[in-house]
């Protein structure tokens, strides 16, 4: 039996609750029954274009109605989604899509020209097309540790791997989710995170698809509307990154907003800075941090609103179905007790490997834990609190960024010899990155050219915040470059 896949959870909640509302987007709202038929109508046409199981399905769009009825048309065939980030420049849209070779790529019309832009042999359709979509019933093929969504993270060797996350993956971290933080039917949840998240699909949204909730879907972030639609919708929970909750806070009408239908605010993606987190709490909203990645279909710990004050700065305790541990770097042993060391995690949220990509997947377990690349603190009462990054990762507004894919493009012009980036403190986004360039002997360039290459090559959150021209980098008997001396120095000049 196939029991854990996702592509039936819109029918059955069509056949049992056909006129509630499943989406509010711009305006207009669309009941279960209406978004099942689009959705199956969706899946016929997929079918009869020679879609089959296995396959993978690209989009490159905005939130919206046609991207959820595209995921469980993808699910019901047992396609994987591609969500391609808008955000990213057309190079690294190209490799994605090189990459993955998937069968179709639908774009919608705002990002029609990055499409383009990338170059590939894909074809590409406009989502929402009515075209696209074909009369007849569409049998659901998919198996339960069929793909159902390749997402891909940044790599730090520079090149961005494909996670495979399965159905059976994706059914459990919702379920482990409604365990821990429970959505009601009667439930309003306000959509802000983009859709090539996995966080976009698998924190609150799908769950709320399951059990018959209404989602308000926000095509993008804007901190005023957003406090509109609280008020004018009655919303209940949502999801965001910290600086989603920064940017509401700080708008002129927070402290007079409506906020009395919100029952729960969960964040994730980065901690939740003390400050912020009690602005929250004054305004009576129940902060529910979190800690996940990608690999993990995300959701790995949970700190419930209980506790939200007496362990400010913690990411909480694993979520259900979840295992983690600390492991010791030098030894490979788990750590017991109180104790620091690497953060890995096992369950049937964890994914099986990276797309085509087995030496990736290899060295991303040991002893079948799933390597963070995390470090972490366990307390006397067993509650996590994530202290650091092996993978030296910088978190820019809830985006992952790895210093090698900057530091490649920098290292490809001419004129520089060496090149380091670090993540330092930032106001406004968490995070930042400042890049640390050696150039050659004889060379001039600054720093407008070098972010001027970095914005023709990378999506914008990863171009360097702040150049500094240096004679050398820091380096270790080994020849290994210091970043720590690099970091701290980069955060006397952000002051």
């Amino acid at each position: 039996m196939n029991e854990l896949t996702l592509g039936r959870w819109l029918a059955d909640r069509a056949r049992t609750t056909p006129q509630r509302v499943a989406i509010r987007f711009l305006g207009q709202d669309l009941t279960y029954a209406e978004l099942d038929s689009r959705a199956t109508r969706l899946a016929a046409g997929l079918a009869a274009r020679g879609l089959r199981r296995g396959d993978r399905l690209a989009t490159l769009t905005t939130t919206s109605p046609d991207h959820v009825a595209t995921f469980f048309a993808c699910a019901r065939l047992g396609v994987a989604l591609q969500p391609i980030s808008w955000r990213l420049a057309s190079a690294e849209v190209a490799y994605q899509l090189e990459d993955a070779e998937p069968s179709l790529l639908l774009a919608s019309d705002d990002y029609a020209e990055l499409a383009r832009k990338a170059g590939t042999k894909v074809e590409i359709a406009r989502i929402g097309d009515p075209t696209l979509e074909a009369d007849g019933e569409v049998e659901d093929v998919a198996r339960d540790h069929d793909p159902l969504l390749l997402v891909y993270t940044s790599g730090t060797t520079g090149k961005p791997k494909g996670a495979l996350l399965s159905h059976a993956n994706c059914f459990w971290t919702n379920l482990s989710f409604d365990r821990t933080t429970s959505l009601r039917d009667g439930d309003v949840v306000l959509q802000v995170l983009p859709q090539f998240h996995v966080g976009g699909w698998n924190v609150q949204p799908l769950l709320a698809w399951w059990k018959g909730a209404t989602v308000v879907l926000e095509p993008a972030f804007d901190a005023a509307r957003a406090l509109d639609l609280i008020a004018e919708h009655g919303v209940t929970t949502m999801m965001g990154v910290p600086a989603t909750y920064l940017f509401l806070a700080h708008e002129p009408g927070f402290a007079v907003a409506d906020l009395s239908s919100l029952r729960l605010a969960v964040v994730g993606g980065a901690p939740m800075p003390e400050a912020l987190l009690e602005t929250w709490i004054a305004r009576g909203i129940e902060i529910v941090q979190g800690y996940g990645l990608t690999e993990a279909a995300p959701n790995v710990l949970c700190l419930p609103p209980e506790e939200a004050t007496r362990k400010l700065g913690f990411a909480g305790k694993p979520y259900p179905h979840v295992d983690v541990a600390l492991r010791d770097a030098d030894t490979g042993a788990l750590v017991e007790g109180t104790g620091t060391g690497e953060l890995v995690v096992r369950g049937p949220n964890v994914f099986a490997g990276y797309w085509r990509n087995a030496e990736a997947t290899e060295a991303a377990f040991a002893d079948g834990w799933l390597l963070t690349g995390d470090v972490a603190e366990r307390d006397a009462e067993g509650f996590y609190r994530i202290a650091g990054r092996i993978k030296d990762m910088v978190i820019s507004g809830g985006e992952n960024v790895y210093p090698a894919e900057i530091e490649d493009v920098l290292h490809a012009h001419p004129a520089v010899l060496e090149a380091a980036v670090v993540g330092v403190p930032d106001e406004r986004w968490g995070e930042a990155c400042a890049a640390f360039v050696v150039l050659r002997e004889g060379s001039n360039v600054g720093t407008e050219e070098l972010q001027r290459l970095c914005r023709d090559r990378l999506a914008r959150f990863k171009v360097p915040k702040t150049f500094a021209f240096v004679d050398a980098l820091p380096r270790s008997s080994m020849g290994k470059v210091l970043k720590d001396e690099l970091r701290a120095g980069a955060t006397e000049v952000s002051r």
